[in-house]
């Protein structure tokens, strides 16, 4: 919930520029570091267990709890594979980045 509350905030904070950029105010910006990773996460919703493991361990923080599963917000994912590492359920497997996606 207050995941959410934070999102509607930054959305009405930041002003779309296009290009995965966006400004605040003047010169500052965020660029979608997503687009850094050379490996992505991806989730099995059957295997996850729900017990935020991976929530916590993330150094970037973008995890999101589903109704059924911890999935990741790769625009901010930066694919360290903490999350797969930690996931004692073996949920969260790793995937090579690929250009065509």
């Amino acid at each position: 919930m207050i995941e959410l509350k934070l999102t509607i905030k930054l959305k009405q904070i930041y002003k779309e520029t296009g290009d995965d950029v966006a400004s605040v105010g003047r010169g500052l910006y965020v660029v979608n570091t997503g687009l850094w990773r050379y490996q992505r996460p991806v989730t099995d919703p059957d295997l996850c267990k729900r017990c935020s493991a991976c929530y916590m361990y993330c150094p970037v923080g973008c995890k999101i709890e589903l109704s059924t599963h911890y999935d990741t917000d790769l625009d901010w994912c930066k694919g360290c594979g903490i999350c797969a590492e930690v996931c004692p359920a073996n949920a969260i497997k790793m995937y090579e980045e690929r250009g065509d996606e």
